[in-house]
This record gives structure tokens, sequence and C-alpha cells, in this order.
């Protein structure tokens, strides 16, 4: 039998509200025992394909392995004549895309994640990874990665970069920008796993393996499924196909990420699944918890306005902090250390104009206006969180150089 590393609990834990609720609209149940053994004995499974490569990669010389394998993913498998068989054997797996895969479903779903504009993606900021900071066993790695010195603005705009690339039109087929960004993400999560698992003071009894199965599915789901299903609380209402096809995108990228198929999504229903057991494990707050969530919370007071800059970027502060009490309730808002009581002013101040964006997907050509209209409403918001660029990767770049 698999040993279960300490961090995994006895039973079931209390959720954020938004999660919970979801999961009760859908008519979903707690962990089962054999979903509940499963959740703690893959808190010590990696990604086995990556996790060999990226050994053999550092036995066989990193920089020039290093070189071949961003060739590779940048222009196929092919046009690398003289790469190895580990990663010619590698690259021919994931560029021979899986049986299962309908590219109709996958387009549908990243309009459809592109429709919901920049309030989709405040609620993959605000809820998502400002909620991931109660899953005290993500914030051990964090940590050991640099998070703190890094900053929780260059992770969010590096994770925002990432999604764009996802939900961008064509980007998931082989060689598009959101097929590259995943394939690179994975082999970051491999190089992060190999160092912090190293590290001297890393307790693997407690905290199991460094991006695991279990903590990978959450980060999979809370990343595309979290914000689509927050959205709803936004007046961003999803058709059933709609919703299905973002799950299909999502299981799609997980199968890019490494994430085992156990914990892909065959439904909306099985994502939001997957999301809730996840969250049953994973949220344990401690005192790592305060410590990375409430400089997020007040990332917005250096953010980049032209105009009235002062004013706007203490508007955002409590905008944000708005969206986050909304979703996670005053519970989960005490235990990041930030205002319990925050007025729900901006998803309610949203929910008639996206009702009225909801409505206006369906008439003819609809769809494409909108996710256009959406899509440079998230290209302005990265230009509003950063100057410059965000480079995937580069808050590990250490990391991978050291490999």
């Amino acid at each position: 039998m698999t040993a279960v590393p300490a961090r995994h609990p006895s039973r079931p834990l209390s959720v954020p509200a938004g999660i919970t609720a979801f999961a009760l609209l859908l008519g979903l149940k707690k962990p089962d025992a054999e979903q509940w053994r499963r959740l703690g004995e893959e808190l010590t499974v990696g990604d086995e394909p990556m996790d060999q490569l990226v050994d053999w990669m550092s036995s066989a010389g990193m920089k020039e392995m290093r070189e071949l394998f961003n060739r590779a993913l940048d222009e196929g498998i092919d046009s690398v004549p003289e790469a190895p068989e580990p990663l010619r054997r590698f690259f021919a797996d994931i560029e021979r895309v899986p049986h299962w895969v309908n590219w109709d479903k996958i387009a549908r779903g990243s309009a459809i994640m592109r429709s919901s504009g920049a309030d989709g993606m405040y609620v993959a900021r605000d809820v998502s990874l400002q909620g991931g900071y109660m899953f005290s066993g993500f914030n051990q790695t964090l940590l050991r990665t640099g998070a703190l010195e890094k900053g929780s603005n260059q992770r969010f705009a590096e994770t925002m970069q990432w999604a764009m690339d996802v939900i961008s039109p064509g980007g998931l087929v082989p060689l598009g920008a959101g097929y590259r960004s995943t394939v690179r993400v994975r082999l970051i999560h491999s190089f992060v796993r190999r160092h912090v698992a190293a590290m001297p003071d890393w307790r693997d009894d407690e905290w199991g393996l460094p991006i695991n199965q279990t903590d990978m599915a959450a980060t999979l789901v809370g990343s595309l499924i979290a914000p689509a299903a927050g959205s709803f609380g936004m007046g961003l209402i999803l058709k059933p196909n709609d919703a299905e096809a973002v799950a299909h995108l999502t299981r799609y990228v997980g199968w890019l990420m490494g994430v085992d198929d156990y914990w892909l999504p065959r439904s909306f229903r099985d994502a939001v699944r997957v999301l809730y057991h996840t969250s049953c494990a994973l949220s344990a707050p401690d005192d790592t918890t305060k410590l990375l969530a409430k400089p997020m919370a007040n990332d917005p007071l250096s953010w980049n306005y032209e105009r009235l800059p002062g004013l706007r970027r203490r508007l955002a502060r409590n905008q944000h902090l708005s969206l986050t009490a909304a979703f996670l309730g005053p519970q989960a808002m005490r235990t990041m250390g930030l205002p319990m009581f925050v007025l729900p002013w901006y998803p309610l101040l949203r929910i008639p104009v996206n009702m009225s964006r909801t409505a206006a997907r369906h008439l003819p050509g609809g769809l494409e206006r909108v996710a256009n209209r959406g899509q440079r409403e998230q290209a302005a918001f990265m230009k509003t969180i950063i100057a410059g660029d965000a480079t995937i990767g580069a808050s590990a770049a250490h990391i991978g150089r050291a490999a």
C-alpha cells in the first residue's frame, strides 16, 4: 500500500463557500472511501514521462538537451533529426493527438473563455489563485521556488499569459501557442519537482512530492473550470453545450500537462467534482496562507494606470477584494488575513452587463464578436498588471538553470 503523506486529512475538509454552493447545485457528494484514498496516495505521484525525460536530459547534458527540447517544442520533433531517442519518443507521444479530442468542441470552449473578457481573468486571479493560498501544501513548494521574492503579481502574469495562450484561436493544436506554453509549463513543473524534493528541508513524509498528481489536478480545474463556474455568479451564463466544451478543452490541456487520465474531466459536472474533491483534501490553511495571500491583495496598488493612478489603484484593490469576498466568503477572508466583510459591489455591478454579453453570444456571429472583444479586454488587463511581457517560467528560471 502506498504511504500517504501526513498532510492528507483523515476526513474531508470544509471548502470555500463558492465551491460548496456549486457542488450542491450539481448534486455532488463528498469523496467516498476509494476516492479519498486515491486523493492521499497521489500526493506522492509525479509526472513519470516528463520526470524520466528530465533525468535523462540532466545526465546527457542539460544545456544541449534543453536547446533540442525547445526546437522540438517550437518546430516539431521531425525538425530535429539529431534528436536522441528519449527526446524523440517523448515528443512523438505528445504530438500524437488522442483519439477522443474534438477540435470543434475545443474551438468553442476557447471562444467561450475568451468571451468572458477581463471578468473571467478577475475570477481566475481573485478566486482561484488567491483562494489557492489556503491550500498550504501548495505553499510549501511555492515558498521554496522564491514566491515571496518574485511576488504574486509576476506569478499571476505568467499564469494569465499561459491561459491566454491556451484559449487563443487554434492555440491547442500541435505547435500552437497554448500547446507550446502548456508543455513548457510541464517541463518547468518537472524541474521544480526535482529541485524542491532534493532540498534538505523538504519533508516528503509530511508533504508528499512537490507538484504531485493531486495538486496538479486541483490546479488544472482551478485554473480553467473554477473561473468558468465562478463567472456564473457574475452573469456570464453557460449553456450546457458551452460548459461541456470548456470541460473538453480542460481535459486536453490536462493531458498535455501530464495530469493522469483518472483526473481528466469527462464532463463539466465531472470537472466540478474534481474541483470539489481536491478542495476537500487540500484546503488546509496554515501560517503560510496569510504570508502569501496578503501581499497579493495589495498588488493592485502597484498596477499601471496612466490617469489618476493613486485613485484607480485603491479602487482596483477594493474591486478585487470584493470579488474574493463574494465567492470565498468571510471565513476564508479571515483565514487569508484579509478584511472579512467587503461589499460585493463589483460582481453585482457586472451582472446586468454580463447577462447582456451572454445574450449577445447567441446572436448570429455573436460568439466570435464577443470573444474578440473579450480577448482585447484580457490583453488590456495584462498591460495593466505588468509592464512589458510576461514570460512563462521566468519566475522559476533559476531552477531550470540549476536542473
